[in-house]
């Protein structure tokens, strides 16, 4: 999915997080070893070592990470599997793909003891089969210092983007083959209607806007605000990463526009038909406990789905959580998803 711009959690808070770590399951070394469980995520994921090896001494698993590309490509490689599941428990199909999986009955049902520390927020399933492990918001980021060169006004809303005077300014990756593009997307059916995002995309288009295939292409690459120093300063990334972009002053060089910003939420849950079923469902535990939740902003650029989680210093400047995101229901992105990727497909390719 993304956040290529990362940094470690500090030494000193994953020493305290090891130290202080207390999660349900057995104590102390299992005698015949650890069991292996695979985990199936991402290749966004990152977690500090020292709390996974903290994690299998006091519960006896050994997490096994497999990873399997963005969020449509896992969603896509667990479907194609579920005969003869991949791993036994996955992470990071986020709300834009959940509906798929959960039709195609890739996961098992089960309600983590943690579930209710505020994951259960973002339940999307009445039958509990996935777990909110963290949520991030796709929005329209801004190179703030390039608009303050030109002298020329920041964009802040959907309509601003398709303005001539923004004219061969942004880039955005394809919903066809991104998930923060399918995402962004999604965010215009959200705001224009069935009706209307077409239409707005052909602005879009007529506007100069420049489509890649990925996050990374377009952010480290094409990004004028990012390391790439690229020659675009609009581009379609997340609500988050300002966080990654502080000047030596502490101040953030980009900006995100909070009125263009669609709600994603990453889920774990046991795979069905999975060989370690239990300890499958100990690992979505410890995906949801605190001493997880709180490394899952400095490493994965996510905000965590457990209330009272400590943020990174500067995120509350750098990184708001956008109060009124865009958002559309499940069943809804389940119905339209293929029909709209075509559509654009034939505005932008066709």
């Amino acid at each position: 999915m993304k956040r290529a711009l990362r940094t470690l959690v500090a030494a000193g808070t994953v020493a305290a997080l090891v130290a202080g770590c207390s999660l349900s399951g057995n104590s102390g070394e299992d005698p015949q070893g650890p069991t292996t469980v695979t985990l199936v995520t991402h290749d966004s994921w990152l977690a500090p070592q020292e709390v996974l090896d903290a994690f299998e001494r006091q519960s006896g698993i050994k997490i096994s990470v497999l990873k399997q590309g963005d969020a449509g490509a896992l969603t896509n490689k667990l479907v194609l599997t579920k005969a003869n599941p991949i791993g036994d428990v996955a992470y990071g199909i986020d709300s834009t793909f959940a509906s798929r999986a959960l039709s195609e009955g890739v996961f098992e049902q089960y309600t983590s003891p943690e579930a209710d520390r505020g994951p259960q927020r973002y339940s999307i399933d009445p039958e509990h089969r996935l777990s909110a492990v963290d949520l991030g918001d796709v929005c329209v980021n801004i190179d703030t210092r390039y608009f303050a060169d030109k002298g020329l006004p920041e964009p802040k809303s959907f309509a601003d983007l398709a303005d001539a005077k923004y004219k061969d300014l942004m880039v955005a990756e394809s919903p066809a083959t991104s998930s923060p593009g399918l995402a962004f997307l999604l965010g215009t059916v959200a705001q224009f209607g069935d009706q209307g995002w077409q239409g707005y995309w052909t602005q879009l288009k007529a506007n100069g806007l420049k489509t890649v295939s990925g996050w990374e292409e377009a952010y480290t690459k094409e990004f004028s605000g990012s390391s790439g120093k690229g020659p675009r300063p609009i581009v379609v990334s997340y609500a988050s990463s300002p966080a990654a972009e502080l000047g030596e002053d502490g101040k953030p060089r980009t900006k995100a526009l909070l009125d263009t910003c669609y709600r994603q939420v990453e889920y774990a849950g046991v795979l069905a038909g999975g060989k370690q079923v239990e300890k499958a469902r100990k690992v979505v535990d410890f995906l949801l406990s605190q001493q997880f939740q709180v490394t899952v902003a400095s490493n994965m650029y996510v905000y965590p789905a457990r209330q009272g989680v400590e943020l990174p210093q500067g995120w509350a400047q750098a990184a708001p959580l956008p109060q009124q995101p865009k958002t559309l229901e499940p069943a809804k992105i389940q119905a339209g998803r293929e029909q709209w990727i075509a559509q654009w497909r034939t505005l932008f390719e066709g």
